[in-house]
């Protein structure tokens, strides 16, 4: 099966949080793509066991933007509602306004902190982590979620590639 949705990892290596950054949008654009061209009824489409749906893992994915680069990186409120139902009421275009939204605070977030080894306003578990892990963290946290949104759009409509 062709990918159609193909393109080139990151090829930037100018410096830690330049490379660091590059792959994080570069996962956070693969989760976007996989909801490209589908209706509402197929973003909710539940098409495995344990319920999931792209649109339950890109509302997921903008609660835990918030909740590790706007409350632990940036000290604000804990305002993350990192569970993959949808809430009743708002819209395939309300979550997917909302996830652009959490990426742009979070890079904001990252912006003002500077450095990879600043380390995170709120503690994560009685531990200061730095940036950079955080950093970390949401890159493998999203990319992860973009395989399981490769495999529920492939399932859907054939559409593949990351």
């Amino acid at each position: 099966m062709a990918e159609t949705q193909r393109q080139p990892v990151p090829r930037d290596d100018s410096g830690e949080l330049d490379t660091a950054t590059a792959f994080l949008s570069f996962a956070r654009q693969c989760v976007l793509k996989k909801t490209d061209g589908l209706t509402e009824e197929q973003l909710r489409r539940v098409l495995v066991g344990s319920g999931t749906t792209l649109l339950g893992l890109v509302h997921h994915l903008a609660g835990a933007e918030r909740v590790w680069f706007g409350h632990h990186v940036a000290g604000g409120a804990d305002t993350g509602d990192v569970e993959m139902a949808v809430p009743d009421g708002l819209t395939a275009e309300e979550v997917l306004a909302g996830y652009r939204a959490a990426i742009e605070a979070s890079d904001a977030a990252i912006r003002a902190a500077g450095d990879p080894e600043t380390p995170v306003a709120i503690p994560v578990d009685g531990k200061f982590h730095t940036l950079r892990w955080v950093l970390a963290h949401m890159t493998s946290e999203t990319a992860r979620h973009a395989g399981h949104a490769d495999i529920l759009r492939e399932q859907i409509d054939g559409v593949t590639g990351r």
